[in-house]
């Protein structure tokens, strides 16, 4: 029970009792190995840029988004990493959970892309991805909605076109905290998924046990994504293939570093219990044949989550009323009807908002069922009447 509680609070899952499940992408042949290597974004977006919302000086300014590769940006610069497709149409606003990237949507983008005439805005949040901003630790609700709003001030002007805000775990609380303080003049409609107060509030107790029995490091980024799999945090392996890199960065370690493996078993880098023996170790092997020590990449989180723990209540606290209240149709994902607190509950009953329950999912269902998810959301909004399904797509 605590396990299922902790985990609604960020974007991750522990291991399951019984491995793997039974999805298409999970299943292998005898003898045949998986394939853990990265995937591109490319694959899944049609472009990847970069918003600045605030320039070194500390003023704010609204620019058109410039392809990243033809934007000069200054290191002091706030700006914010987001993944785009499409040109016509509603415009899809998606929001990860805490510690990844835009990089998780890749490919329920791809997926609800081909079902609605639809364009998708994907960023990196406050912190995570490729963003960079001048204050990385305040990852308060009130600042990351008005980061939302600023980036779409960047984006569109004054004129934004409709806009379905999207989110997941922590982007999830951080769409309505969104909603709720206007901050998109254009809103056409809110999709949470997989976040509650009730049971949010409840694993914050265990949150941080949970995060300290993570891996702190990996080998590799393959290491890293099979690991994500394996441990059942993502389900889906293509999913994993081409978000965990969004999840990881790249550091320097010493391949004389002892306890270094490339198993999934040993791959993940434990802390040496005495690091300044271990430390002195490495520099006399160093010394004794320099032309040998060579330098390997691994890679370790690019978010300290535990670091936050600060913001996690005000992200849910009160966050069911806020849902609730929102003057905008409003879907409900989750992974189990056991996540639904009292006060949606009746709500829910009241017809105050559409639910629907995928099960046979992970906390992160967009990345393990992202056709199930696309469905629903596709489904919600040519219903609605804020888009049509693409000519030739049969629902």
């Amino acid at each position: 029970m605590e396990k299922q509680l902790h985990l609604n609070l960020l974007a991750s899952r522990p291991p399951m009792a019984g491995g793997f499940q039974s999805g298409s992408k999970m299943k292998m042949g005898p003898g045949r190995k998986r394939d853990f290597s990265p995937l591109p974004w490319s694959q899944y977006f049609e472009t990847m840029e970069d918003i600045v919302v605030e320039n070194e000086n500390g003023k704010d300014i609204s620019l058109t988004a410039v392809p990243v590769c033809k934007r000069k940006l200054s290191m002091n610069d706030t700006h914010f990493g987001i993944y785009c497709s499409g040109s016509h149409g509603p415009v899809l606003l998606l929001l990860h959970g805490g510690g990844h990237s835009a990089l998780s949507w890749a490919v329920f983008t791809a997926i609800i892309y081909s079902r609605i005439n639809c364009r998708v805005v994907a960023m990196d949040l406050r912190a995570h991805g490729d963003t960079k901003v001048k204050n990385p630790e305040d990852l308060s609700a009130d600042t990351m909605a008005k980061d939302i709003g600023k980036v779409v001030e960047a984006l569109y002007g004054d004129n934004p076109p409709p806009i379905m805000l999207i989110g997941h775990s922590m982007g999830g609380a951080i769409a309505v905290h969104t909603a709720t303080a206007n901050h998109i003049p254009s809103l056409l409609g809110l999709c949470v998924i997989d976040v509650v107060e009730g049971t949010a509030m409840d694993a914050l107790n265990s949150m941080q046990n949970f995060l300290r029995s993570r891996p702190k490091t990996f080998r590799s980024l393959e290491n890293a994504i099979e690991w994500s799999v394996k441990s059942g945090q993502i389900r889906n392996i293509e999913s994993a293939r081409v978000s965990m890199g969004g999840q990881v960065k790249k550091c320097e370690e010493s391949s004389s570093s002892s306890g270094v493996s490339n198993s999934i078993g040993e791959g993940i880098i434990e802390e040496e219990e005495d690091e300044e023996a271990e430390e002195e170790s490495s520099k006399k092997r160093a010394k004794e044949d320099d032309q040998e020590t060579k330098k390997e990449s691994i890679f370790t989180w690019r978010v300290e989550l535990s670091k936050t723990e600060k913001y996690w209540e005000g992200w849910f606290k009160g966050l069911s009323a806020l849902f609730l209240t929102t003057p905008v149709p409003k879907l409900l994902l989750l992974a189990g009807i056991d996540r639904l607190d009292k006060d949606l509950t009746i709500g829910q009953m009241q017809g105050k908002f559409q639910m629907q329950v995928l099960p046979q999912c992970g906390h992160a269902v967009h990345e393990d069922a992202p056709e199930k998810v696309a469905d629903a959301l596709a489904t919600f909004m040519v219903r609605h009447k804020f888009t049509e399904f693409k000519e030739g797509y049969l629902c």
